[in-house]
């Protein structure tokens, strides 16, 4: 069963045995708001992008996978690749993160979503983040966003190891920048 979480809220990735859940798959979704009589998209080629941005316990960046990079250098973070359009219902980029293949100097992974062409989270909606255990395909947690407005980007969730295994944290928070380079100074305090 799926936990709905709010800004703040997070989920652990155990199973009830208490085994980490791997591979699990973090996935980003949205939709162009729609506009005019004839029903058509403003937004419609709206190219938001994923990222996953990999931090060390310092809170050091140490790699990422993302549109221009499909994978993370030890190959453990996988990205799905770029959807330039946001057409489509449910799951619009997805990032595979096999969870005991994270180098042990790995402490935390953000998710991003940028807009690359520069359009506002006023021209989308319904924008998501969840996570989904890949081998039963099961929803284990989701974070709707209902924050629309002038930004760019949103640092929406990041998964952090400690003894006890890896937890999933709704962030929400807004940002701007065309990549998740823009948004590293955003990005530190949430680590």
């Amino acid at each position: 069963m799926s936990v709905s979480l709010a800004k703040g809220q997070s989920v652990s990735l155990s199973t009830a045995d208490g085994r980490t859940m791997t591979p699990v798959r973090i996935a980003l979704g949205w939709d162009a708001v729609r506009q005019g009589l004839f029903g058509g998209f403003r937004g419609a080629h709206v190219d938001m992008d994923a990222s996953a941005i990999l931090y060390d316990a310092s809170g050091s960046h140490v790699d990422q996978a993302w549109f221009r990079q499909l994978k993370s250098r030890e190959g453990a973070v996988i990205h799905s690749g770029d959807n330039r359009t946001g057409t489509g219902d449910g799951d619009n980029e997805s990032i595979i993160v096999h969870l005991d293949r994270v180098p042990p100097t790995v402490a935390q992974i953000v998710f991003t979503i940028n807009s690359f062409t520069g359009q506002s989270f006023a021209q989308i909606q319904n924008a998501f983040c969840r996570v989904v255990e890949v081998d039963t395909r099961t929803e284990i947690a989701r974070f709707d966003l209902s924050t629309t407005g002038p930004h760019t980007a949103e640092i929406m969730a990041k998964l952090s190891r400690s003894e006890g295994g890896w937890t999933m944290t709704a962030l929400g928070e807004i940002g701007n920048g065309r990549t998740f380079q823009d948004l590293l100074p955003s990005i530190a305090p949430t680590l």
